[in-house]
């Protein structure tokens, strides 16, 4: 028993990363309001790339970058992989672009139907 709960304490940015995910996913889940619901969208797209920045470090490791005066073949398991960090800097242009899009729908929304409440909306369609 000691050694799992070792390994849930040294695993701990992962369980950080579990509870955001779930957060966000509540937020779209279970509010009523859309910005709350974008609100959990974002929350929940910055929770998966805080997991693949994390999954992506290793310890002890260096920049692929080879230096002047560097000769021979380098150790692979010395290298940090840089393709989830550059993954992830794309999946932050995405989030930005989606979160930018969600609330410019937001305020037309709004400015057509004077609410921002799911099943108010949703009453005022079906009339």
């Amino acid at each position: 028993m000691d050694g799992f709960l070792d390994l849930l304490i040294a695993k701990y940015n992962y369980w950080l990363y579990i509870i955001l995910m779930m957060m966000g996913i509540w937020g779209m889940v279970a509010k009523r309001n859309l910005v709350k619901k974008i609100i959990g969208m974002n929350i929940f797209q910055t929770a998966i790339i805080l997991f693949y920045v994390s999954i992506g470090m290793k310890v002890n490791a260096s920049l692929p970058i080879v230096g002047h005066g560097v000769h021979g073949p380098i150790a692979p398991e010395t290298i940090l992989n840089p393709l989830p960090h550059v993954l992830m800097l794309t999946a932050i242009v995405v989030a930005v672009a989606t979160l930018g899009v969600a609330l410019a729908l937001c305020i037309m929304i709004y400015q057509r139907y004077h609410t921002l409440d799911e099943e108010e909306i949703m009453n005022l369609l079906r009339e």
